[in-house]
């Protein structure tokens, strides 16, 4: 893997999505920082279509229910879905596109996905695990209603944030995955 003298590169170079994050996660104070880091996001006519909704506690049993009732499981008394409690912070990255006669809105959701990817490195370069989570049912009338979007909004997954257990850490540290060759996303006009 190619090394990088600068630390964002080096950090963009060597972020990986961590599966299985521990129990501690950033304060909202701490994401609320985070996000100066963000709002630069390629942003055409600075429209801001996008919005962060956390899910922490009880709002997981929540989103629980909402993806069981919108695959149409019936659980046992008791039992819940257990694919919102991987990590003890979710946080939604929801497209907001706005009207602008500029401004299409696929382009708004590129912005939203840009956001939402770099409040993904700038949590892992601040030290925490992330791992962006979509599925089939995302937005599903279910799943959209119990994150209050709006007829227009677009749920475009969830970063599932915690801490990274020291093991895992190091086996990162010394993985020598190899860099993609660069040349097959690079290219020129066709003559």
């Amino acid at each position: 893997m190619k090394f990088f003298s600068d630390p964002v590169l080096e950090s963009m170079a060597t972020r990986r999505s961590v599966s299985k994050v521990g129990p501690e996660t950033p304060t909202d104070a701490e994401l609320a920082d985070l996000l100066d880091a963000v709002t630069p996001v390629a942003d055409h006519k600075s429209l801001r279509p996008w919005r962060l909704i956390t899910l922490r506690g009880d709002d997981r049993v929540r989103l629980a229910n909402a993806l069981d009732a919108a695959a149409g499981v019936a659980r046992e008394s008791g039992e819940v879905n257990s694919k919102p409690f991987r990590a003890e912070l979710l946080i939604a990255i929801v497209a907001s596109p706005r009207e602008h006669p500029k401004v299409p809105e696929w382009e708004q959701h590129a912005t939203a996905a840009g956001a939402g990817h770099l409040l993904a490195l700038a949590l892992w370069q601040t030290g925490w695990g992330v791992m962006w989570r979509t599925g089939l049912l995302v937005n599903s009338p279910e799943v959209r209603t119990v994150h209050g979007l709006t007829d227009t909004e677009k749920l475009l997954g969830w970063l599932y944030v915690g801490s990274i257990d020291e093991k895992f850490r190091a086996r990162l540290r010394k993985s020598n995955r190899p860099a993609l060759d660069p040349h097959q996303f690079l290219g020129t006009l066709p003559h």
